[in-house]
């Protein structure tokens, strides 16, 4: 629990006290080998493609080499694993870390890490950014501009929610999440209704959206920190109908919709058919952020005519559809670097896994299908030529992005696992309702699917197919959603062995 300062408190928020995380200590997990773990792990299996699989299974072993189990004399209270082997825990890593770690769930609870953060929860929400590992203080005050974001906690938490049914985990989360979203209301937005962030608290850094806007928001209003806290706004929503906390889905309703409209009046630039950052003055930002595609997460947030134009961005090859997508500003930006620059054109797993969660959130399968194939190919060339997985990665070649860290294999192990499991495999699942969905997309000559694929929190299943048969070896019943690019068919599956034809 953070210390506050007693001479100058600042005000209480009543659902902190609501946060279980705060009296959390000495909860210290074992962690299995990466042998013993493997047999817990899904096993993707696709004919033809040996090369995915390899790099599947390198990537897990990277990052059970990365986890750290912290020493009995430390503030940390878990395992723990950290991007480019430094001494501290980010916020933004984490939220995505745990997006992959869905599938090591039942030999590791990556989850877990980000209760790092809750238990760090300040009196008024405020949940700083990053951590040091070593000490465990927070390396930023609340009110420096850098010091939290991007909000992006109850996207990761909800998600977690989905896969596994996990009510207990949503219940623990909800009043720190709520809290936080409160004070990034009282303490990152305008009058508008919009938010504002820096390329620091952004987590793009460099990107020169706003001028001089590295360490401070230049009184602009910024796409990204605005999208998230809609997104946030309307995941916590959803919570809140889950829990039965009916008294605060009207204040989460109120907010989400001020935001939308804001959103749209104000961040919408006509010429270019997107959604900018905004001066005081009311100029727009003339640089194409990837962050502005937060908002297809909520499929109500953007309209229909407004969506399309995001797709035809992604399949621009003038615009966001480079030789590798998708680059994290438009190739027709100010300040584009084909080679990388970092955040100024560069290819980065946790931005591409976002933009694919939301073309899947507003039925654009094929489209979404389509990107992730592009980067897997793109990724495993690169892989092949010099042995590592990247931070990020060039656009305009299959190569590391400049400057770029090797081996980074924190949220680096959203492509080679979440991104094969759900976009180029196609399967994903919503356990609450007890339904898989199989977008099977893939051109294999044979089988593919994922053998060992978890349900819930403990049951597992075999998915497979072929070009005339799926088959399925499940400890537990399910319906089986499953589509192609001819047909959808909605099928039960029961416990112990199907075979289901779809031809």
């Amino acid at each position: 629990m953070s210390q506050e300062n007693q001479k100058y408190p600042r005000p209480f928020e009543p659902l902190v006290a609501k946060n279980p995380f705060r009296q959390q200590r000495g909860v210290i997990r074992s962690l299995p080998s990466f042998e013993e773990a493997r047999e817990k792990l899904p096993r993707p299996v696709i004919t033809g493609y040996d090369s995915w699989e390899k790099l599947y299974w390198q990537a897990w072993e990277l990052i059970w080499s990365a986890i750290q189990t912290p020493p009995a004399d430390s503030p940390l209270h878990a395992p723990y694993l950290t991007p480019h082997h430094l001494p501290r825990l980010f916020m933004w890593d984490c939220a995505f870390i745990a997006q992959y770690g869905l599938y090591g769930r039942r030999a590791f609870s990556f989850i877990d890490i980000l209760n790092h953060f809750y238990t760090r929860q300040h009196d008024d929400g405020f949940i700083c950014r990053e951590i040091d590992i070593e000490t465990g203080e927070e390396l930023f005050l609340p009110f420096d501009p850098d010091g939290t974001g991007p909000n992006i906690f109850a996207w990761s938490e909800w998600r977690y929610y989905r896969a596994t049914g996990n009510e207990n985990r949503l219940r623990q989360v909800f009043y720190p999440l709520i809290a936080f979203y409160r004070w990034c209301r009282q303490n990152r937005s305008w009058p508008s209704g919009l938010y504002w962030a820096t390329g620091t608290s952004s987590g793009m850094d460099n990107q020169e959206r706003v001028v001089d806007g590295l360490h401070h928001h230049q009184r602009w209003s910024w796409i990204g920190a605005t999208m998230q806290a809609a997104v946030s706004a309307m995941l916590l929503q959803r919570m809140a109908l889950v829990l039965d906390e009916s008294g605060l889905v009207d204040e989460l309703a109120a907010d989400r919709s001020r935001m939308k409209q804001a959103i749209n009046e104000i961040c919408w630039d006509e010429e270019t058919a997107f959604y900018h950052d905004v001066s005081p003055g009311g100029r727009k930002s003339r640089v194409k952020s990837i962050a502005a595609f937060w908002g297809l997460y909520d499929k109500d947030l953007i309209p229909q005519r407004r969506q399309d134009a995001l797709f035809r961005h992604l399949r621009d090859k003038g615009s966001f559809a480079t030789p590798h997508r998708v680059p994290t500003i438009s190739a027709d930006s100010p300040g584009f670097d084909p080679l990388g620059g970092y955040w100024r054109g560069s290819v980065w797993s946790p931005t591409n896994y976002m933009v694919l969660r939301g073309l899947r959130t507003v039925g654009q399968h094929h489209l979404a299908h389509e990107i992730a194939i592009n980067h897997l190919m793109t990724l495993q060339q690169v892989h092949e030529r010099t042995g590592f997985f990247w931070e990020n990665y060039a656009s305009h070649e299959p190569g590391a992005g400049e400057p770029a860290a090797a081996n980074a294999i924190g949220w680096a192990g959203l492509s080679p696992i979440g991104i094969l499991i759900e976009d180029v495999i196609g399967l994903w699942a919503d356990w609450p309702q007890r339904t898989v969905y199989w977008d099977r997309r893939l051109n294999v000559d044979g089988h593919f699917g994922v053998q060992n694929y978890p349900l819930g929190p403990n049951e597992t299943a075999d998915i497979l197919g072929d070009g005339e048969m799926v088959l399925i070896n499940s400890t537990t019943p399910f319906t089986l959603v499953l589509r192609t690019s001819e047909l959808s068919l909605q099928t039960a599956v029961p416990a112990g062995s199907s075979e289901i034809p779809f031809n």
